[in-house]
């Protein structure tokens, strides 16, 4: 009983190492744009058949693609993430692959974004002189004493 409890135990250990190993040693296959035909493109996960062709037209018609951004500006249906997400499942360009992949945003200026804070308009700092500069409260005490003759 024992025994078998260890025997099982050792092919269990066995087997997910085995398996570990299998999975570490995979690789997604590489596709580069610039030169795969229909059947490579298609190949890679999240590209099917319409935008493999429209890829290719392109290609054919302006030549091969400079990177990332030159992929998804050329070709109709195809966005930065879509692009992102392909490089990420083996497409390259230029022998690039996922490094490549993010295309450079503008950086948006500091200053620009402090001057966009919107500043108190006069109308309102008017309101809040004239509330301060308001004459405190009366008691009722003290208003009585006034109306009385």
């Amino acid at each position: 009983m024992l025994l078998n409890l260890f025997q099982s135990l050792a092919r269990f250990l066995v087997a997910s190492i085995a398996g570990l190993f299998l999975l570490s040693t995979y690789a997604v296959a590489q596709v580069e744009v610039n030169s795969a035909d229909q059947t490579a493109l298609e190949s890679v996960r999240g590209l099917g058949p319409s935008k493999a062709k429209a890829i290719l037209a392109e290609r054919k018609k302006n030549g091969p693609f400079k990177d990332a951004n030159d992929l998804h500006t050329r070709v109709k249906g195809i966005g930065e993430k879509t692009v992102e997400r392909m490089m990420q499942n083996g497409l390259t360009i230029n022998n690039k692959g996922v490094a490549g992949a993010k295309t450079e945003k503008p950086v948006k200026d500091k200053s620009v974004k402090e001057k966009s804070i919107k500043e108190p308009s006069t109308k309102s700092k008017e309101k809040e002189k004239q509330a301060t500069e308001k004459a405190p409260k009366q008691s009722r005490r003290s208003k009585e004493e006034k109306s009385a003759p």
